[in-house]
């Protein structure tokens, strides 16, 4: 149609070009479609053809005004559409100028198209160079929006990358990490799967396969990228690709079908209600743009009289297939001819559903665009009234720097370009749902937005069904989820989606799911059996709570309760020969320090502190020094006694009560001084001991100073063994009672305990040690008392006659 300023306008009507053989003899003819018309695009072509005569006929926009508009075949093939672009960029002048100024009378000012990225890119490059804006309606390879490349293409329709980017993030909301991936071998195909790639990627998605494919190619690839699908383990697969282009994998996939996948789908098929009738694509999920509603437009493309459809090849051809007759032709034997009551109300066909208009709302913006440009440029605003010349000369030029600025609303819908030409990207979230009849329907679930903050740009509003039909999600992963507890360790020579699940070594755990690491837990705390959680280590020492503890103190009471007693026994008889005659003084002496040595194990129970850790070790050795300063002292006493009893002997004076009572305060005294200087320099403290065991605390008291500490014991054992060798020499003294013999057996019993003590203190673990000590304790403790004191208090309570003076100097009495 002519007018005043014209618009092209490019649309894929039909898919193929007539393959012509060239002999270089002849001029070529023009390049012919073949195939059967795309109703879609039928509907595409025409709808621009409504927006224009809808602007001509509007008051407010291009007022006086008439575009005309010249509409173009590119039958979705790259030759084609250059050819197309160079018919469009040359003119409509039937007469070539030789002059300087070329006419620029009917040159198109601006272009609508192409649907598909590959066409558009080679006519970019060819119109770009004069300046011509093309505002394409479906092109939505992101690859466009370099400018440098594409200077004046605009497009009404997102891009790529940003529907790649919402389709990464729609796989990982739904937790899928192992896809299959087929695309276009097209620049929309290609780079749009190159751009979802680099976004799953960020996503820690993995795909098994990448397969491309396009209509042209032979059947055995088809067959081949459907084989790949058949035997592969991933459940989704993300098509990036073209209805034609998937259409003919789902026909192959019919014939013999895949197990159950749920498919993913990019804009450019998943909103084509031609392939609603494939059933294995029951439960898909993908990116459409949103529905929009166009006044009138449904009564245009259905006023179509027999002058009308006869008047346009294409129409003609689109009469004839739909209705399966022959327009005003002589019919074959198995063809009817159309006869004039063909209703086309009554079609069903994507040429006549209006219910979605997605893609065609971007012809009618893209439309809208070019002609506010235009307004922009012919039209000015004087004294609130439209003036509008048409006659004014107008470059393509001017329109494409114009047409950068256009911001306005249509029909409910905003308009503008960013920097790179594109759109606001909004979608909406569509899924393929059976209906109770069995046939599948499009369901709009929800909205994605791109302007929104991460993590925000989904909003689901239905309940969506999946591949089984179900409302529940798919699985799609390579390997299960490890739980926490367990860290993922890849297979090798896999992805990083394929790993193992290895549990958390000793002392570390992981608190996540699929976790990459364990880290461990701090000192004072240990994980619980599944390792996923760090708990405060028990603290373990002798307490007066447990059995062990209670046993020991017990024990202890015991030990000095029988000393007190075995005290008062003397004391109540201390007038009778038997005690007199081993030195009571003494006697007293040592009862009470082992009443000391059996309380001082007390200390070695319960929670150790910096009191009770220099109390018990010098407690211990100071005590235990005067037990046996006191038994040393009683031996000595033995000795000097029988020493005594030879002629001329004057011993005794040299060794009397004071003489005895200076040598216990003296060897007692070296062991104070000792323990002095051993708190002094290096004093027992309480410690967390936390290498013994792994999982729990040991709460004990350090040495300190391990030489104070053995040098304490050290003392003990010297004067132990001293004490026992003078007890050896002094066991054969006639006497019908001989105290000696009972001191050599209790050191023979001290030194064995505490001979033992050494290597079993040395190798007991945790509070065993401590455990260790007290029973060496108790165990020389009670040696001492029982073959001490034990005989006398026999002969005390239950031989009273042997209690006598004449009985003890008997000494020929057994």
């Amino acid at each position: 149609m002519h007018g005043d300023y014209v618009v092209g306008g490019v649309f894929a009507i039909h898919h193929y070009k007539q393959t012509a053989m060239y002999n270089y003899t002849t001029m070529p003819e023009p390049e012919k479609c073949t195939g059967r018309v795309d109703s879609r695009e039928l509907r595409f072509s025409r709808a621009m053809v409504f927006t224009i005569e809808e602007i001509n006929n509007s008051t407010e926009l291009l007022p006086g005004i008439k575009l005309g508009y010249q509409i173009h075949d590119s039958c979705s093939t790259v030759p084609v559409a250059v050819d197309v672009a160079f018919q469009l960029s040359n003119g409509l002048d039937p007469v070539f100028y030789t002059g300087d100024n070329c006419s620029q009378t009917g040159m198109v000012m601006a272009i609508v198209g192409e649907s598909a990225s590959t066409p558009s890119i080679s006519m970019s490059r060819v119109i770009g160079s004069f300046n011509i804006p093309q505002v394409s309606h479906f092109a939505t390879c992101a690859c466009l929006s370099d400018k440098q490349q594409y200077p004046t293409f605009f497009r009404t329709i997102p891009s790529d990358q940003f529907q790649a980017d919402a389709l990464a993030k729609l796989v990982k909301h739904f937790g899928w990490t192992w896809i299959g991936a087929v695309r276009s071998d097209s620049d929309y195909g290609n780079n749009g799967m190159e751009s979802f790639l680099h976004a799953a990627q960020k996503e820690g998605i993995c795909v098994e396969y990448s397969e491309s494919f396009y209509r042209t190619h032979p059947l055995s690839r088809i067959q081949r990228v459907a084989d790949v699908i058949r035997r592969s383990t991933a459940v989704v697969i993300v098509a990036f690709t073209a209805s034609t282009e998937l259409r003919l994998l789902l026909e192959e996939l019919t014939r013999e079908p895949s197990p159950p996948r749920q498919w993913i789908g990019s804009e450019s098929w998943v909103t084509n209600k031609d392939l609603l009738r494939f059933n294995i694509c029951a439960g898909a999920v993908g990116f459409g743009i949103q529905k929009s509603v166009i006044p009138g437009l449904r009564e245009f493309l259905l006023d179509l009289p027999p002058s009308k459809v006869a008047a346009s090849p294409v129409l003609t051809e689109f009469w004839e297939k739909a209705f399966n007759c022959r327009l005003g032709k002589i019919a074959a034997i198995d063809e009817s001819v159309c006869d004039g009551t063909e209703d086309i109300q009554t079609l069903q066909d994507p040429y006549t559903d209006t219910s979605q208009l997605r893609i065609t709302n971007m012809v009618y913006k893209a439309v809208y665009a070019i002609a506010h440009a235009i307004h922009d440029a012919v039209c000015q605003d004087i004294n609130s009234t439209v003036q509008c010349n048409k006659f004014t000369r107008v470059e393509s030029k001017q329109v494409l720097t114009l047409l950068k600025k256009v911001n306005f609303s249509q029909n409910g819908y905003d308009v503008s370009f960013d920097a790179n030409g594109d759109p606001v990207a909004t979608y909406e979230l569509v899924n393929w749902q059976k209906s109770e009849s069995g046939s599948i329907e499009m369901v709009t679930v929800g909205l994605y937005d791109s302007s929104l903050p991460d993590g925000r740009e989904f909003l689901i509003n239905k309940n969506l069904t999946w591949m089984d039909g179900g409302p529940h999600v798919p699985v799609s992963v390579c390997s299960d989820s490890c739980p926490p507890g367990t860290r993922k360790v890849l297979q090798k020579g896999k992805p990083i989606c394929c790993y193992d699940c290895i549990p958390c070594p000793e002392g570390e755990i992981s608190n996540t799911t699929d976790s990459p690491d364990c880290f461990p837990c701090p000192k004072e705390f240990w994980p619980n059996t599944k390792r996923d959680t760090c708990f405060p280590k028990p603290v373990e020492f002798i307490s007066f709570d447990e059995v062990l503890g209670i046993v020991l103190a017990a024990f202890s009471v015991a030990g000095a309760c029988l000393a007190i007693t075995t005290a008062a026994v003397f004391f109540c008889h201390r007038t009778s020969p038997i005690v007199r005659a081993n030195n009571s003084e003494l006697s007293f002496l040592l009862l009470f320090s082992l009443t000391l040595c059996f309380l001082c194990s007390l200390t070695f129970i319960g929670t150790p502190s910096d009191w009770s850790c220099m109390l018990r070790h010098t407690a211990f050795g100071i005590t235990f020094v005067l037990c046996i300063s006191c038994v040393l002292g009683k031996t000595i006493v033995v000795l000097m006694a029988f020493r005594a009893t030879l002629p001329g002997s004057n011993v005794m004076k040299w060794f009397g009560p004071p003489q005895q009572r200076m040598t216990v305060v003296s060897f007692t005294f070296i062991q104070v001084v000792i323990c002095i200087i051993w708190l002094g320099f290096s004093p027992p403290f309480p410690m967390e001991n936390l290498t013994i065991y792994k999982e729990r605390i040991i709460l004990e008291c350090a040495l300190g100073s391990a030489i104070g500490f053995w040098v304490v014991l050290g003392y003990i054992g010297l004067l132990a063994v001293f004490c026992f060798v003078l007890a050896v020499l002094a066991r054969k003294l006639p006497d019908n009672f001989n105290e000696a013999k009972m001191i050599t057996f209790s050191m023979l019993i001290f030194c064995a305990v505490w001979i033992t003590f050494i290597p079993a203190y040395v190798s007991s673990p945790g509070k065993f040690t401590v455990a260790v000590e007290i029973f060496a304790i108790l165990a020389s403790s009670f040696g001492l008392i029982l073959c001490i004191f034990a005989p006398k208090c026999y002969i005390i309570l239950l031989k009273p006659e042997k209690n006598t003076k004449k009985h003890l100097m008997n000494k020929n009495q057994s």
